[in-house]
């Protein structure tokens, strides 16, 4: 059984940076495309962030563009979501997810999620 696990949420003044991890156990995730997702209250969950399977390509949302970067090693089967210039708009609830290449994120695993706080 494949268990996604978030961690490095906190809370951080606006213009900070925070660095989220995402660890996997339960199989190799190198077949597996990972990704990063938030859902802020009251809202519905939305895409941040994907990465291939090599680090080769990398997909971001529009509003974290040239902020975030997403990273992955497939040695430890982590990847990791290095957000800079923060602000309250991405308050949220952060997810790490792996899906199966060729396959929709809901077919594949989620992690519990990290709560990210940005306020002054």
């Amino acid at each position: 059984q494949v268990q996604l696990v978030e961690s490095g949420g906190g809370t951080v003044i606006p213009g900070g940076s925070l660095r989220l991890s995402c660890a996997a156990s339960g199989r190799t995730m190198n077949n597996f495309g990972m990704g990063w997702f938030r859902q802020a209250p009251g809202k519905e969950r939305e895409f941040v962030a994907a990465i291939g399977l090599a680090n080769e390509h990398t997909y971001y949302a529009d509003s974290v563009k040239g902020r975030f970067t997403i990273g992955r090693n497939n040695a430890n089967s982590t990847s990791y979501l290095q957000m800079n210039g923060l602000s309250p708009e991405d308050t949220a609830t952060y997810y790490c997810a792996a899906s199966p290449v060729g396959t929709d994120w809901s077919d594949g695993y989620w992690g519990r999620g990290t709560q990210v706080i940005v306020s002054s």
